[in-house]
């Protein structure tokens, strides 16, 4: 059974809200703290369990099974690969309900060695990330009960590639210094499209993977913020504003980074869309409970009683709960990863006879993305960049 349009737009609003209170370049993933949450959920009682259900945008009692079911989907995909562990201290007793709901290879011991179980959890990070991230976002102290946690990465490879050039921008911070640039030509127009959102416009370019896996590449007008342009991403997908597609643009500058003309030619072509974009490769921390309310974890961070009676006796809060994440976008394709973490504490003059159409489209200046599964529409990773890849310096060396 695959994952529902219900838990599907659960996800999205928890990116949509995460991608509003991002100030700056950064790349987090949703997906990856959404089961944990769910999770929590089902085994918190009062305002904990309350704040938990709002922020995932289900009721508590739906959030396992709502968990299991996206988590099972998201392992059944080409190119994507989950894990969820769970480490317990061995004096700790779960109640067997809610352990049931985790996969059954999810449980591991804490030996009550922070040095020791922090290097055993940084293995399980690296195995299960394929070494994109090689250590457990979580903070461990002699007081840590429990530690759930879960892996998620996205490989994929471009149906069309792109090839490196020197980014031509005139936006100034990047302007600098020489910036990898990536571009390609395509004649399928359709590709890119133009969204009037509440904001401004947000110029849309889809990158297909070969997997299903591909990345939206969003690009909003110059005083538009990263939360504004993100979020309209996410409303695009979810068909909540109307994407005008390339073929029915009209001419000249109709929207952030686009522009459709006319050009001249030798000989009949087919229309074209133009696309230069930069290549980058972030990596991202995230303290989740610096934004607790988003996360629902106001009263589950309160250390001075327990909050989750449906997942043992002993009392629990959370003591911490972060998120390491990273994304490289270059030439050839997309990856991802991010693992989240919970402690519970206690160019002549050409005959140019011929008329085409080409769109280009420049993504020259800061802009968002959204990794995702093309047929669920499932937002993996969202990020937005600040800082493109610069451009290597080669050594060229001529032959003899």
């Amino acid at each position: 059974m695959g994952v529902t349009a219900t838990t599907v737009r659960a996800v999205s609003g928890l990116t949509s809200r995460w991608a509003g209170a991002s100030q700056d370049g950064t790349v987090f993933s949703a997906a990856g703290v959404w089961p944990l949450l769910a999770h929590l959920a089902d085994g918190a009682e009062g305002a904990a369990r309350a704040e938990l259900a709002e922020s995932l945008g289900l009721p508590a009692g739906q959030a396992t099974d709502a968990a299991r079911e996206l988590l099972a989907t998201m392992g059944a995909m080409r190119g994507l690969d989950t894990a969820l562990g769970l480490w317990t201290k061995r004096t700790l007793e779960l109640r067997a309900k809610w352990e049931a709901g985790l996969p059954a290879d999810a449980h591991g011991v804490l030996t009550g060695d922070p040095v020791g179980d922090h290097r055993a959890l940084d293995a399980w990070t690296a195995k299960r990330t394929g070494g994109l991230i090689d250590r457990m976002p979580v903070t461990l102290t002699e007081d840590t009960q429990m530690v759930l946690a879960s892996a998620l990465t996205m490989r994929t490879q471009w149906l069309s590639p792109f090839h490196e050039v020197e980014l031509e921008t005139a936006y100034e911070p990047w302007a600098t210094k020489p910036r990898l640039g990536l571009r390609r030509s395509s004649a399928v127009l359709d590709r890119v499209g133009v969204a009037d959102t509440p904001g401004g416009y947000v110029t849309e370019l889809k990158v297909l993977g070969n997997n299903a896996l591909d990345v939206h590449l969003l690009l909003g007008e110059a005083d538009m913020k990263p939360g504004q342009v993100l979020g309209a991403g996410v409303d695009i997908l979810a068909g909540r504003y109307a994407l005008v597609p390339g073929p029915r643009l009209p001419y000249g500058n109709v929207g952030p980074g686009l522009r459709v003309e006319r050009v001249r030619c030798t000989r009949p072509k087919p229309p074209s869309l133009e696309v230069t974009t930069a290549a980058y490769h972030m990596n991202a921390s995230h303290d989740l409970l610096k934004l607790h309310r988003l996360f629902g974890l106001t009263t589950a961070r309160d250390t001075s009683r327990g909050h989750f009676p449906g997942i043992s006796d002993f009392p629990l809060a959370i003591g911490s709960a972060e998120q390491n994440t990273m994304a490289k976008f270059d030439a050839l394709g997309f990856e991802a990863a991010a693992v989240t973490a919970f402690g519970a504490v206690a160019g002549g003059l050409p005959n140019l006879r011929y008329v085409t159409t080409r769109i280009s489209a420049a993504f020259d200046r800061p802009f968002g993305f959204l990794a995702l599964h093309r047929h669920t529409r499932l937002v993996l990773t969202a990020g937005w960049v600040t800082d493109p890849l610069p451009f290597p310096d080669y050594d060229w060396e001529d032959e003899r």
